[in-house]
């Protein structure tokens, strides 16, 4: 995907979608609100790896 969002645009408490592991082969996005940031570096070309507030944890593909 392009336009994949930066970690300077992801802040805690936003509402974002991501797509787990699992998930990766099929493209099916997960919404949630960002609980941590995991990724230090600033940019990843698969995304910036969070974990949601439900405890799922994947790569950052869009802002919501």
């Amino acid at each position: 995907m392009e336009n994949i969002p930066t970690r300077d645009k992801i802040r805690i408490g936003i509402s974002v979608s991501i797509v787990q592991k699992q998930d990766q082969h099929t493209g099916k996005l997960t919404d949630g609100i960002v609980k941590r940031i995991l990724t230090s570096s600033s940019s990843h070309p698969h995304g910036i790896k969070v974990e949601l507030q439900s405890g799922k944890i994947g790569r950052v593909q869009k802002i919501a």
